[in-house]
């Protein structure tokens, strides 16, 4: 057993890729702690603490961190986000697998620890317009991102490093532009990534359905989300023509 080598999802290998090799990391959320065991199986980094602040997934975590003979290199421990964490202990803080919301919860309950470490690699499920702005206006920039398709969904991830800028940008289109960023991801739309391409050509196809239905409906609130959908599929539109269409 100590010698099986862990193989991760193509959404938690795309998070270790983006880990930079010798740090530290503070694994939080680590579930069954495939992805700390891989980090250090992968020479990516020295030592991981692994956290979670469900008692059950995190006993798995330390049964397979011990079956892997890794008990030396990987630290289990319960914690409620990154409150386990002592500062200078990580270097990298890897955040998966749950909401936006909650996860910038987290980090702004651990600001000072955050805003003293090297980077963060992060993977909002949900509210990643939000999360992106939230980034932004508290001081952290977005370097790298990347995005894959698997089993049926679209997960996108970000390494977000301080630097202590907190200005609102503006740009030539009335903020447009940032929106963008916001939503879909700057470096994504820079890269011209493919993934990216896909979600937003699966977005259009999701917002022409629903205008086409709530067209044919006579309502107050069919109205008022019909005006939200057109926003939107103005942005796809936007985001597209990066894309060349």
């Amino acid at each position: 057993m100590k010698d099986k080598q862990i193989v991760l999802s193509e959404r938690l290998k795309m998070l270790a890729e983006m880990v930079t090799p010798g740090n530290c990391v503070a694994d939080v959320g680590c579930d069954h702690g495939f992805l700390s065991i891989y980090l250090v199986q992968k020479g990516i980094s020295p030592h991981v603490l692994a956290m979670d602040v469900r008692k059950g997934p995190l006993a798995a975590a330390s049964e397979h961190v011990e079956n892997c003979g890794l008990g030396a290199y990987i630290e289990t421990r319960l914690s409620d986000g990154l409150t386990g964490v002592a500062g200078g202990e990580a270097e990298t803080a890897v955040c998966a697998g749950m909401g936006g919301r909650l996860m910038e919860k987290i980090l702004r309950e651990s600001m000072d620890k955050v805003r003293g470490m090297r980077e963060l690699i992060l993977q909002p499920q949900s509210e990643l317009r939000e999360f992106r702005a939230f980034l932004r206006r508290a001081g952290f920039r977005i370097t790298d991102e990347n995005a894959v398709y698997e089993e049926g969904k679209f997960y996108f991830a970000m390494r977000a490093v301080y630097d202590g800028g907190s200005v609102e940008p503006t740009d030539k289109n009335g903020g447009r532009e940032q929106t963008l960023f916001d939503e879909y991801g700057e470096q994504l739309l820079r890269q011209r990534h493919p993934v990216l391409k896909q979600y937003l050509l699966f977005r259009r196809r999701v917002a022409v359905q629903l205008t086409e239905k709530l067209s044919s409906e006579n309502t107050g609130r069919a109205s008022g989300r019909l005006v939200e959908i057109r926003q939107e599929m103005t942005d796809i539109e936007m985001a597209l023509s990066w894309f060349g269409m």
